[in-house]
């Protein structure tokens, strides 16, 4: 009995080793494409729509989505620019896919592979971020304006100068990236939102710091909870999250200031360092068929590049006025332009300042060189403790002689 055990033993172990060695068959393995997004922005089905990562991997059983959101564009680029992260999509901004596509960090698309390009309105083609349409295939467009609490705000907000009213201290959110909070600062003042005039800059960076007296805080995706809660009760952001919140809590509203604001588009794009290109296209393709998208914008409550899509929303979100807003609002917006990497560097200075600031400092042009001052400082200090030192060690010698 116990060699019958012992043979059974060994056989059983004996096909285990075949088996764990065999190759795994092509119907077990599963590409995997790695997704790069911002935060609340694709539909997960969560209110009874489609969850769209799970219909793409439903129509394509071979692969699995690996989905990974950011907050702000520059948290995404510091972090592919860093190399620490493997992703195939990625979903920036405008001005953003114009800067990595200049440092070429994005791969040009196959649009063979995306033939649902041809629903994507004209009007989004062409743009000034990526004139050949080389890089980017647009996924969402909208305007960047005040949500506010109608029952705790005393009037109705028409001013960017609302985010700065000590009425209001302490239920004030602000943005938490330099572009987009310099962008309300230049507005405000009556400049260019893409302006790379040094004094402008000292100008809106002083702004922002006399807003920290009002401050609650700098957020990007807390907006949810504060805003929805009551917890804040002025904050700018995105008009489709804008959307989304109203939604949640009828009490609040949106507006686009009356001196002008961003107006930008988003578009899905393909990494140079992508392994998945080919199929990188095909999820992008998939996004573009009117139906996905449609169920997509019903969800994050943006407005849609394709005229296609638009007209499968429902009658309120087909006709919101805060998804597509009258000429008269988008002819006051502007689109980010990709700065030279000098004023990248500067606004990004300015902005570690302006985080790191009291609220009572003010900040002048020749701050922005306080580093170069620090290293000169400290290479001059070297020079003469080693000059000191070196004429210490000559007179010990010729004593010592």
């Amino acid at each position: 009995m116990r060699k019958w055990i012992k043979c059974i033993t060994s056989v059983v172990l004996a096909a285990v080793l075949v088996i764990s060695v065999l190759p795994v068959s092509a119907a077990d393995k599963k590409e995997v494409l790695r997704v790069y997004n911002w935060g609340e922005y694709i539909s997960t089905g969560e209110d009874g729509g489609m969850d769209v990562i799970a219909e793409f991997e439903r129509t394509h059983p071979g692969v699995d989505v690996e989905y990974t959101t950011f907050a702000s564009n520059e948290e995404m680029y510091a972090k592919i620019r860093s190399g620490s992260a493997n992703y195939d999509i990625v979903i920036p901004s405008d001005y953003m896919i114009s800067r990595m596509s200049a440092e070429g960090m994005l791969s040009k698309l196959n649009f063979d592979n995306i033939p649902n390009y041809s629903y994507i309105d004209n009007t989004f083609k062409n743009a000034a971020y990526d004139l050949e349409n080389q890089y980017s295939v647009p996924y969402t467009w909208g305007t960047v304006g005040i949500v506010y609490n109608k029952t705790k705000v005393k009037e109705e907000i028409t001013s960017w100068s609302a985010l700065w009213d000590k009425e209001y201290s302490g239920k004030v959110l602000m943005f938490d990236n330099p572009r987009d909070a310099f962008a309300i600062a230049f507005a405000r003042l009556g400049y260019n939102i893409n302006t790379t005039d040094e004094a402008q800059m000292v100008d809106a960076a002083n702004l922002l710091i006399e807003q920290k007296d009002v401050l609650q805080a700098y957020v990007m995706d807390q907006i949810f909870n504060k805003m929805e809660s009551n917890e804040a009760w002025i904050a700018p952001y995105y008009a489709g999250d804008a959307t989304v919140m109203i939604d949640e809590n009828p009490d609040l509203a949106f507006v686009v200031p009356k001196e002008g604001s961003n107006i930008f588009i988003d578009g899905m794009c393909v990494l140079e360092t992508s392994k998945q290109k080919a199929l990188a296209e095909e999820f992008i393709n998939f996004m573009c068929s009117p139906e996905i998208m449609a169920e997509n914008i019903s969800y994050i409550g943006y407005s849609s590049p394709s005229t296609a899509a638009k007209e499968l929303l429902d009658e309120e979100m087909k006709n919101s006025k805060i998804a597509y807003p009258p000429q008269e609002i988008v002819e006051k917006c502007e689109y980010f332009v990709n700065l030279p990497e000098e004023a990248n560097e500067k606004m990004e200075n300015y902005w570690i300042s302006i985080k790191a600031s009291d609220g009572k400092t003010t900040l002048s042009v020749e701050d922005d060189n306080w580093q170069f001052w620090v290293v000169l400082g400290l290479i001059i200090a070297v020079c003469i403790f080693l000059n000191i030192w070196i004429r210490v060690r000559k007179k010990k010698t010729i004593e010592e002689y």
